[in-house]
């Protein structure tokens, strides 16, 4: 059942086995793991990450102040007041949560626009080293997508030279 599978596999790819093509494989996850650059933007999203969680924090103090006032004096205060209490705490609540939604976001945002860049430049060595070494095709190891491979065709070292990472 797996032979049929993968050679199902091989011919959705265009695999025949008159065809001599060179087939090479990399882990796209170890190899942005290994270019410095990812190291920096982890930490520039981390640190803009960090001013969203203080700021949560914050308001989540505030709001612990504001139930634990209001718990303490519910007994003590007439309707209209109670009323604004509530609307206070639930104002509140509601800012925590955009902020907490509009923060993910933003976060998102952020590492993409700094990942963009690196992704780039490491499809662009892939494919460089592909035409240079002659490779009909680069699979991803990562990404589940690769049937079998020998070590020898991995093209992890071509590419970091290929960046200049050793």
């Amino acid at each position: 059942m797996k032979k049929i599978i993968i050679a199902i596999a091989f011919i959705a790819l265009g695999f025949t086995a008159s065809a001599q093509q060179k087939i090479g494989y990399i882990n796209s996850m170890d190899l942005l793991q290994s270019m410095p650059e990812i190291a920096k933007a982890d930490k520039a999203v981390e640190a803009f990450a960090k001013s969203f969680q203080t700021q949560l924090e914050s308001y989540a103090k505030e709001y612990e102040q504001k139930v634990q006032a209001y718990q303490a004096t519910v007994k003590t205060l007439n309707e209209s007041i109670k009323e604004i209490k509530e609307r206070e705490i639930t104002d509140l609540q509601g800012r925590i949560q955009k902020l907490q939604q509009d923060g993910e976001k933003k976060v998102t945002d952020k590492r993409e626009t700094l990942y963009k860049p690196i992704l780039d430049k490491a499809d662009k060595a892939i494919k460089a080293v592909g035409k240079e070494q002659g490779y009909t095709y680069i699979l991803d190891a990562s990404s589940g997508s690769m049937l079998y491979a020998t070590d020898t065709e991995d093209i992890m070292k071509l590419v970091k030279a290929k960046l200049g990472i050793k």
